[in-house]
């Protein structure tokens, strides 16, 4: 145990039984990996409130995607000693060297979200069930192809989320259990061939990549037919896919929009969403993720084992990683209001 751990365990029995005392508190580095993303934000924001809440300092710090910026950040929080590491990672392989910097450093590392792929040095991984998101993702896709262009057979594009990321590959796979077997009976014709993540994978997660290879799309096959759907993993890309469709008069004219999913459920496409463009997004409440991580946090200041439901799963080439997988929540046009303004999550004057 840490000298400063100490101090403030034995802080905390002194002011238990009516003495007051100064105590140094633990320091959590939590490195996120860029605020183009309004979900980031909130992570960084809940974890930051709920950390201090909780009686912890913290360092948060952006790389803007910058594979060597997030490198020197989390060096740099290392040098000033934190105690504890909270992680999310811009590639999840690159990390394993200053991992066993903070491992040498005493400074145990949890994985954000993303895992942290081939060290030894990562104690604990606090994520979402990632591969329901997918299932949710290609469930409500085929739902909304039914729903608005009857029974099929349907044209569908396949949209993946970053090389990088390991999340990207459960977000693929879970929803390919689901759109695989529509594929294989002819319910769904995917027109343009290209499916798995070596060829569907959009790098960093980028919405303008998305954008044009939609554009690409559209016109190389799309001349003499219309797309009916587009599974897409991320409200980001959600956007530029549906920039690229409107561009080409789909939502106009009698060309029906396609049905296009999401996730993160950022306030632009739930707006999208009541505007009768994007069909459904995924909610994951950032909150939730934040308290989870700091009851890990807890956990391993104290010595004690924290809250796992999940040690099977993650496997990040060197261990399986112990985790923590929260639920996600389809979101569409009949439950946006319940879900996240009735949880607080966003309040009515964000979405109108």
């Amino acid at each position: 145990m840490k000298i400063r751990t100490l101090v403030t365990a034995l802080s905390m029995c002194t002011y238990a039984i009516g003495f007051s005392t100064t105590a140094i508190a633990e320091t959590v580095g939590i490195s996120m990996p860029t605020k183009s993303s309004a979900r980031w934000i909130s992570d960084g924001d809940s974890m930051v409130k709920q950390f201090a809440d909780a009686g912890y300092e913290t360092d948060l710090q952006y790389a803007e995607d910058d594979i060597p910026n997030q490198l020197a950040q989390i060096e740099n929080m290392i040098s000033k000693g934190v105690d504890v590491l909270v992680i999310a990672a811009i590639d999840g392989t690159t990390l394993s060297n200053a991992l066993e910097n903070a491992s040498a450093a005493g400074i145990r590392v949890i994985a954000y979200d993303r895992l942290i792929k081939n060290s030894e040095n990562v104690d604990y991984y606090a994520t979402f069930d990632n591969f329901k998101v997918g299932v949710q993702q290609a469930s409500s896709l085929v739902a909304g192809l039914g729903e608005r262009f009857g029974n099929g057979p349907y044209n569908v594009e396949l949209f993946g989320g970053s090389p990088d990321d390991n999340n990207a590959y459960f977000f693929y796979d879970g929803a390919m259990s689901v759109l695989q077997p529509l594929i294989d009976d002819g319910t769904i014709n995917i027109v343009s061939g290209q499916m798995g993540m070596e060829k569907v994978g959009t790098l960093r997660w980028d919405g303008a990549v998305a954008q044009a290879r939609m554009d690409n799309l559209l016109s190389a096959h799309y001349t003499d037919a219309r797309v009916n759907g587009v599974l897409s993993p991320y409200d980001g890309l959600s956007i530029g896919i549906l920039s690229s469709l409107k561009g080409v008069g789909y939502g106009t004219g009698g060309l029906e929009m396609p049905i296009v999913s999401g996730q993160d459920a950022e306030v632009q496409s739930i707006k999208s969403i009541l505007a009768g463009e994007q069909y459904s997004t995924v909610f994951k409440d950032t909150r939730e993720l934040a308290r989870v991580t700091v009851g890990m946090v807890n956990a391993v200041i104290s010595g004690s084992s924290p809250e796992i439901n999940d040690t099977t799963t993650y496997d990040n080439g060197i261990k399986v990683v112990e985790s923590y997988l929260l639920e996600p929540v389809s979101v569409d046009a009949s439950n946006w209001e319940e879900i996240v303004i009735g949880s607080g999550y966003y309040t009515m004057d964000q979405i109108k």
